[in-house]
């Protein structure tokens, strides 16, 4: 019998009884008969979170653990009418529907268990699964037992994914790649065959791919590069237009084309997209993969010891649905893959992502996994690869080190998201030396038996111990190493600065960073982070900062010493060392490289000009961050003046070709030339020989038929009363599919805080980030899938969403994004033309936002800025055509009915 359902609205609760009464009660009623009670319900942190309760506080029967266990790496949005179109039930008109909808797809998702239904996962080791979730408390374990007839079932190691899953093969070297081109007029033919005969023709697609193949053609002389910058706007189609020549090229040359993203979501689309060019899933899976960083992947040493540790109740619980998960995953992501990001909401971060890799543990063929192991998987599959999709972050690390994993460095690339390139340069080339990397950076030297944790962390004497054999001097130098590291914070760094009880150099120079930054500050209590300039150094700071440099270096020359000395084993003792031995060493050497020498490096430049004046190209300040009001952390930072001189040192100028293409390249100033000088600096074109081919390709949408822009002149954007006032009206003048958009997450919350109930009561759900206990990617989902929701968000939402269709017709915007006049953003004002900076950042904000607005050609919508004071020369974030109107707040709610209405 399935159990009672619960469905929690902002101002009331639906509670389906097992004998069908309905009843609604008030949330203070729901929570209490729900701690009494156990009932089925849909995500417990977000039922939680409605009903302002902990979700430790109660038990239940979530419908999606079932799902995630019923059909794993299978994905459905977390919302009864995402279930209910995941699994083909009439979806619900109202909250009673709701209800019944959970009844049902219980019903039927334990039968799809009886009737052996499209689960990937053989029945022993469903039966398997079920058995150990039982034994460990699951409330659907009983069921799933009973389902499955596995009372009786008499395996063992049901929860040892490794055993259950395939190895990898290695294979011979690629062979370099070819250079043959892939002119225009190809390109146009590849992308007629991807469209299909009976495609809509879009004439702006078929040039803008032949702009693209540009960037496919021999690299004729060392110093001059094919950089295509090209401006595509939405709905031109480039992610198609520039799979044509990329496609081409890679077959022809037997060589991997790396497309670059910035989100996970347009990953996701990426892959989705490239289904035309690959239609059967298995070849697909041989030409295409998906490349991330390391830490994204599930890892089965984490998840073995995990598992050894004897887990027990929920913990063990969470490793059964992950391993059910893992057993049918495609690569093992664990971040934008297909393990759901809800179930890592329900299971708990600590319990999911915790499995994945973590900077710098790994030790490759150590590893009683590593031929089974997917990161390794997937790494080789890439390198056979015809389309990598990867991301910035990946792309910048893998040319910086000179490639990873012996991959090598790919010789063509094409950027998409290309307007992010700079912030995502601007995060890869900084360095930071902050209480949580230093504290890192011990665990990954000392590892957790250094400190008593319960933390999986190997340490370096763990991973390089063996491979040293009887080298004193390798044997001394890691011994210094792992003394010296005691220099780093040790945990409970945090409380201790926070009591003015710093111990070691580390500690005591970021505790007297700590204090200047609170000593300079117009308001130490401010709930936002606090910056300081360095300099003039505070008293007794140049004294802790030389202490600290003389730390810093005792770790690196001995560290410097074992990496020489691993690698001469190399050599020295090449006759008696196996294939896999010689893969770990090279493999501790480099991770000495990247997650030791690098950063410590790095540390050591930065303490050594402390007491001088900051190198020219860069940027230095003292800051103490503060996640609501709390500190969380604090540092000195260094970052590059403009990132994109090492990005184009590092990744333009050893490649031969490239695309860097964006809806939002150019920023509208009214002046081309200014605004293709602006993209020329912002891409890294600047720094290259020769020009850059320009491309801009204007959208074929109908904007001024389509869209309004209207800015409200008689809203206080200081009063948040006023503020929520507007958002409610316009959001119930639209009928729902609002996103609002806001630049600061407390005027977010307060906004939420008043307009949730009066939304709900007329049936328009109201979804916020930070609020919801959800992950945006989740949050964005149920947005596109229920038409009438609102969702309030900050940057993450105005950057990722794609919401084609009326789920989308209004964005609301709370004021002019206007960057934020930090230290590093101050001295950039001044390099890069002061007030024309600060407008040029201003008007890529809107028209992103904008652009967020209409993605088919039979969208329409209304954008709303409650800003008076937004200055006519920003207009060009908006499309040519489209009239920008400033009314009272009275005639944009009229407008946006009716305009909407039409």
């Amino acid at each position: 019998m399935v159990p009672p359902v619960l469905i929690p609205h902002p101002g009331k609760a639906i509670w389906l009884s097992e004998d069908g009464e309905v009843e609604t009660l008030s949330l203070a009623s729901a929570a209490k008969r729900l701690r009494e009670t156990p009932a089925l319900f849909c995500h417990k942190i977000a039922v939680a979170a409605r009903l302002r309760i902990p979700p430790e506080s109660f038990v239940g029967f979530d419908i999606l653990e079932l799902f995630a266990f019923v059909r794993p790496a299978r994905f459905c949005v977390p919302t009864p009418r995402g279930l209910a179109e995941a699994l083909d039930l009439a979806p619900p008109e109202d909250a009673e529907d709701e209800a019944m909808v959970l009844n049902r797809a219980a019903h039927l998702l334990l039968n799809e268990l009886r009737l052996r239904g499209p689960s990937s996962l053989r029945r022993i080791d469903q039966q398997g699964l079920a058995f150990e979730l039982a034994k460990a408390g699951w409330p659907w374990g009983p069921a799933a037992v009973a389902a499955l007839d596995a009372a009786h079932y008499a395996g063992r190691g049901a929860l040892d994914v490794w055993e259950r899953l395939g190895e990898w093969s290695e294979h011979a070297p690629e062979a370099p790649p070819g250079d043959r081109p892939v002119d225009a007029a190809e390109a146009r033919q590849r992308l007629g065959e991807l469209l299909g005969g009976g495609a809509e023709q879009r004439p702006s697609q078929a040039d803008y791919a032949s702009a693209t193949a540009m960037a496919f053609s021999p690299r004729r002389q060392i110093d001059l590069h094919n950089l295509v910058l090209a401006e595509a706007g939405t709905g031109t189609g480039k992610t198609l237009g520039y799979i044509a020549p990329a496609s081409l090229w890679a077959e022809r040359n037997n060589a991997p084309v790396w497309i670059s993203t910035y989100t996970r979501n347009l990953q996701r689309q990426l892959d989705a997209e490239l289904a035309r060019l690959h239609p059967d899933p298995a070849q697909k899976a041989q030409k295409v993969v998906i490349r991330k960083g390391r830490e994204n992947y599930f890892c089965l040493l984490n998840y073995e010891e995990a598992l050894r540790r004897r887990a027990e109740g929920q913990e063990r619980i969470a490793l059964g649905l992950i391993a059910a998960w893992a057993l049918s995953s495609r690569d093992g992501d664990m971040v934008g893959g297909d393990l759901p990001g809800w179930l890592v909401e329900l299971l708990g971060r600590g319990r999911t992502l915790a499995l994945a890799d973590r900077r710098g543990e790994c030790i490759y063929a150590g590893c009683a996994h590593f031929r089974k192991c997917f990161i390794e998987k997937t790494v080789r599959r890439a390198r056979g690869a015809d389309i990598v999709v990867a991301n910035h972050a990946l792309v910048m690390v893998q040319a910086a080190f000179g490639g990873l994993d012996e991959a090598g460095t790919p010789t063509r690339y094409v950027f998409d998201e290309g307007h992010h390139l700079f912030d995502a340069a601007d995060s890869a080339f900084a360095a930071e030396l902050s209480g949580s990397e230093a504290a890192e950076l011990r665990r990954w030297l000392l590892g957790a038996e250094a400190d008593g944790g319960a933390s999986r962390a190997r340490g370096l004497k763990k991973r390089a111990e063996e491979l040293i054999g009887e080298s004193e001097v390798a044997k001394h130098a890691l011994g210094d190493v792992l003394h010296a590291a005691r220099a780093l914070p040790a945990p409970g760094w945090h409380q201790r600065l926070a009591d003015g009880r710093p111990q070691g150099p580390t500690e005591q120079f970021l505790a007297l960073v700590r204090q200047d930054v609170m000593g300079r500050a117009p308001d130490g209590k401010s709930p936002y982070s606090l910056q300081c300039d360095p300099r003039p150094l505070a008293d007794g700071l140049a004294a802790t900062t030389e202490t600290l440099l003389s730390a810093v270096i005792a770790i690196i020359e001995p560290l410097r010493v074992l990496s020489k000395e691993l690698l001469s084993l190399l050599d020295d003792e090449a006759a008696e060392l196996d294939t896999a031995t010689r893969g770990r060493i090279e493999a501790v050497t480099r991770s000495i490289e990247r997650r030791g020498l690098a950063p410590l490096g790095a540390w050591r430049s930065m303490l050594a000009s402390l007491s001088a004046e900051t190198p020219a190209d860069f940027i230095d300040w003292f800051a103490i961050e503060r996640l609501e009001g709390r500190d969380f952390d604090v540092g000195f930072h260094r970052h590059w003046i403009d990132p994109m001189h090492p990005f184009a040192e590092t990744v333009l100028k050893p490649a031969h070709g490239m695309v860097i293409t964006s809806a939002t390249l150019l920023d509208g100033s009214g002046d081309p030339d200014a605004d293709w000088a602006v993209a020329e600096r912002r891409s890294g074109a600047d720094y290259l020989d020769g020009p850059p081919i320009r491309a801009a390709l204007p959208s074929p949408f109908d904007y001024a038929s389509h869209t309004r822009v209207l800015v409200v002149n008689d809203v206080r954007k200081d009063d948040l009363d006023q503020v929520a006032s507007a958002y409610r009206e316009l959001f119930l003048a639209a009928g729902g599919g609002g996103l609002g958009l806001f630049t600061a997450v407390s005027r977010l919350k307060e906004v939420w805080k008043r307009i949730g109930p009066p939304l709900d009561e007329a049936g328009l759900p109201l979804l916020a980030q930070h609020v919801d206990g959800m992950d945006i990617s989740t949050l964005v989902d149920i947005f596109r899938a229920e038409e009438d929701s609102c969702l309030l968000g900050t940057d993450a939402v105005r950057d990722g969403v794609d919401v084609p269709g009326r789920s989308l017709r209004l964005i609301v915007f709370d004021r002019v994004p206007w960057p934020r006049p930090d230290i590093l953003h101050k001295v950039r004002r001044m390099a890069f033309g002061k007030k024309s900076y600060d407008d040029m950042i201003t008007r890529l904000r809107l028209k992103q936002a904008f652009g967020r607005l209409v993605r088919r050609a039979d969208d329409t919508g209304v954008f709303v800025l409650l800003d008076p004071l937004m200055p006519s020369r920003l207009a060009g974030a908006f499309p040519p055509g489209v009239e920008i109107q400033r009314v009272g707040l009275k005639q944009a709610i009229e407008q946006t009915r009716e305009f909407l209405a039409q």
